[in-house]
């Protein structure tokens, strides 16, 4: 995603800069700079209000590098009593991101903060607003105590260990590999677990993609709750004219990305439908959902994080009240996971940004990855309806090579010419833009998260780091 930022976007904003406030500013031009300006407001405000990082160091390892040579024309600053931070360039292209306890951050575009306020006030009881911490002497999951481990008979704790100094090794410094978190889950218990300087347990990281994982699972409930059904069509309220086309659209087809709406899923543009409905659209389901029919819905599969958030908006339509959706994921996926760093941010129009904006600690997503190996139980509660991992595990046969399920990843592009061992078959894969992953390996019952920054042109892999760690367990028997 930005979205390094393309030679193209420097160009558009030299022009920009040569122009005075009362003056007319071209119009993509101007599109461009908004989306600089949101994305770093996004990433300052989630890297010092959720991460508690310093400002200094979130501009610094965030913001700074190859693409951001020319940041030094916006202006950021952030503002700790009101929680927000804003960012202009020459007072043209002004965004502000504001966060809020257990909901992240939220760029406002043209909604006054104050009514953001009033949307979150008393949402959550007090003392509880990013979830109640569980008995921290309790064993992970249950709580955050690690047990020390060896390796039992049939781990090669030799390979373990050099793989974990490879995901972390930075062989050449003008291609970054920038992980930041690692921790591996065997059995049910973490058995392997580094941070990087500046990143701990407790720091909740963006997940990028991966939240269409967390998406998937809120998608479950409701369908146990009875509140919608795989095969549901005209599902918002913009699409039940009779003779919309949309209206034919299922449910199902938005979670396996065959819904046939366009969508420009596209990382290297800086006017990409992708790109503009993240950091400069204030309402992601209505910008994706407005999308006219390319193909008759079931045709044809194409990856849209825009076909996430259409979902993330017909969740919403299955609430009485916004206050209602709003506690939802904290109130039955998260809270009752133990995940307690993790928040799920809505845009300026109160939709959860599904396809992108989950934060949570490395244990946290390890939690996540947990509960979809464990088929949607926890702590002997069945949270998943029976078959709902079957159904998102189940290929999309229009999807390239049956890679893709619901919302999951089922196989992970090989590099070529590298000769890596592949995945074992059964893996799965939560993937997020600059290198996010978790892997979940059943005939291993293993969980590894890897979380970090990747530049484009970076050197990580996930199946080329990874399969060798992957490989350091034996496969279970039978």
């Amino acid at each position: 995603m930005l979205l390094g930022l393309s030679r193209g976007f420097w160009v558009m904003l030299a022009v920009v800069l040569v122009v005075t406030a009362g003056a007319i500013v071209l119009p993509r031009a101007y599109r461009v700079a908004l989306l600089a300006s949101g994305y770093m407001a996004q990433t300052l405000c989630t890297g010092v209000f959720v991460s508690d990082r310093s400002f200094d160091d979130v501009m610094a390892q965030d913001l700074t590098g190859p693409g951001f040579g020319l940041a030094v024309f916006f202006q950021p600053s952030a503002n700790p009593k009101a929680e927000a931070v804003t960012v202009s360039a020459n007072g043209i292209a002004t965004q502000t991101s504001l966060h809020r306890d257990g909901l992240g951050c939220t760029l406002i575009h043209d909604v006054k903060p104050e009514t953001l306020r009033a949307q979150s006030a008393g949402l959550f009881s007090a003392g509880t607003s990013t979830n109640s911490d569980p008995d921290n002497a309790a064993l992970w999951p249950e709580g955050e105590r690690v047990l020390a481990w060896s390796p039992p008979d049939g781990v090669d704790g030799e390979a373990l260990a050099a793989a974990i100094e490879d995901i972390f090794a930075e062989p050449d410094p003008a291609h970054p590999r920038g992980t930041r978190a690692l921790l591996v889950v065997h059995e049910g218990r973490i058995v392997a677990e580094r941070y990087a300087p500046g990143f701990d347990a407790s720091t909740p990281l963006i997940g990028w993609s991966m939240s269409k994982a967390a998406t998937n699972a809120l998608v479950g409930m409701r369908v146990m709750d009875g509140a919608i059904n795989l095969n549901d069509s005209a599902l918002l309220p913009e699409w039940r004219a009779v003779d919309d086309p949309r209206r034919a659209i299922t449910l199902n087809e938005l979670m396996r990305m065959t819904s046939g709406l366009a969508f420009q899923e596209d990382y290297g543009s800086d006017l990409s439908d992708v790109a503009q409905m993240l950091f400069v659209n204030g309402d992601a389901s209505g910008f994706a959902a407005s999308m006219p029919l390319v193909h008759a819905p079931g045709t044809k599969w194409s990856y849209s994080s825009g076909t996430t958030n259409v979902i993330a908006g017909v969740l919403r339509e299955t609430f009485a009240s916004e206050r209602d959706y709003l506690r939802f994921p904290n109130a039955r996926l998260f809270k009752p996971l133990g995940m307690t760093s993790a928040v799920l941010a809505p845009d300026a129009a109160g939709t959860f940004v599904g396809s992108s904006f989950l934060y949570a600690s490395a244990r946290d997503w390890a939690r996540l990855g947990l509960f979809f190996l464990r088929d949607g139980v926890w702590q002997g509660n069945r949270l998943l309806p029976a078959g709902w991992l079957a159904y998102s595990l189940r290929p999309t046969p229009l999807s390239p090579e049956n890679e893709y399920g619901a919302q999951m990843w089922l196989k992970l592009p090989l590099s070529p010419g590298l000769g890596e061992p592949p995945m074992p078959d059964d893996g799965y894969y939560m993937l997020g833009y600059q290198g996010q992953a978790v892997a979940i390996l059943p005939s291993r019952d293993l969980v590894v998260v890897r979380l970090g920054l990747t530049p484009d042109g970076g050197d990580w892999d996930t199946a080329r780091n990874l399969a060798p760690l992957v490989y350091a367990f034996p496969a279970k028997d039978g």
